[in-house]
């Protein structure tokens, strides 16, 4: 019996590894400026997790194979109380591989959440709730009109509670969908109405949650016109299936004109773009 176990263990480590090598579950193409940065991060750190785990699993088999239970009642047990130098050894190789790979994965992370956006940024102001995106656009005057939780009224559509006395909010948008140039720094200020929310789109290789009663500031550039899915990825109530939308990726002079268009017109063209664009066909 012990061999067949070692022998299903092998067999196991084997399926798994070619799963991977395999390639046919892997991320979908990345559209953003940090993205090989992550990929190359990630494929690095599976490598190195990878020949970990079938190492382990190998000496487990031959552990297995070779301590096998023979049969024979003569054979008796023998008490090893191993070596400390041995354990020593192996806990601080696995530390320092361990801490150096995270330490390696940090300079993209804190690229993207340490620095402020660069000068001539897009910035977009992101309010999640249960269970919809709402995503808030300075108009031509390129200024954020006020807003106050007081004037927050789901019933008559303003859900990020914009002041209507604010002379700047008079030309600004609020739409369920994200519209954002490409090839230009993009600033997100993420902002949640009730309980902890994420945003996501794989493509982006970007993901961050939004906490009640915090204005977390994030950035990116997109690099690939499109339409790409925007899930909320934290579990956020019954009806957190619902909670998705789309991010356009268009060029900038497609920016520059919805900016220049009172909120029913912006709403309009962002509908139409939002047709006039297929989802990636990943196969």
């Amino acid at each position: 019996m012990g061999r067949v176990l070692a022998v299903i263990i092998w067999i196991i480590t084997l399926l798994s590894v070619l799963l991977f090598v395999a390639g046919k579950w892997w991320f979908p193409e990345g559209i953003s400026s940090h993205a090989p940065a992550l990929d190359r991060q990630f494929l690095i750190t599976i490598l190195v997790v990878g020949i970990s785990f079938t190492a382990a699993q190998v000496g487990l088999g031959w552990m297995v194979w070779k301590y096998r239970d023979t049969g024979s009642s003569t054979d008796r047990a023998v008490y090893s109380h191993g070596s400390n130098r041995l354990e020593v050894l192996w806990t601080v190789i696995t530390a320092v591989v361990f801490i150096t790979l995270g330490v390696m994965g940090q300079s993209v992370w804190a690229s993207l959440r340490l620095n402020d956006a660069p000068p001539g940024s897009y910035t977009v102001e992101v309010v999640a709730q249960q269970f919809q995106w709402n995503f808030h656009y300075a108009g031509k005057d390129n200024k954020f009109g006020r807003t106050d939780p007081k004037f927050i009224d789901d019933g008559s559509l303003n859900f990020i509670g914009l002041d209507a006395s604010d002379a700047s909010s008079a030309d600004d948008a609020v739409t369920a969908a994200l519209v954002i140039p490409v090839n230009r720094p993009v600033e997100l200020r993420l902002r949640s109405k009730d309980v902890i929310h994420n945003f996501w789109v794989p493509q982006l290789r970007f993901k961050q949650d939004l906490v009640p009663g915090m204005e977390i500031k994030v950035h990116f550039t997109a690099n690939k016109v499109g339409k790409y899915e925007l899930a909320c990825a934290e579990l956020c109530g019954q009806l957190h299936f619902k909670m998705r939308s789309y991010m356009l990726v268009v060029p900038e002079e497609e920016i520059q004109s919805l900016q220049a268009m009172p909120q029913e017109q912006f709403q309009t063209r962002l509908a139409e773009l939002i047709n006039q664009y297929q989802l990636p066909n990943y196969q």
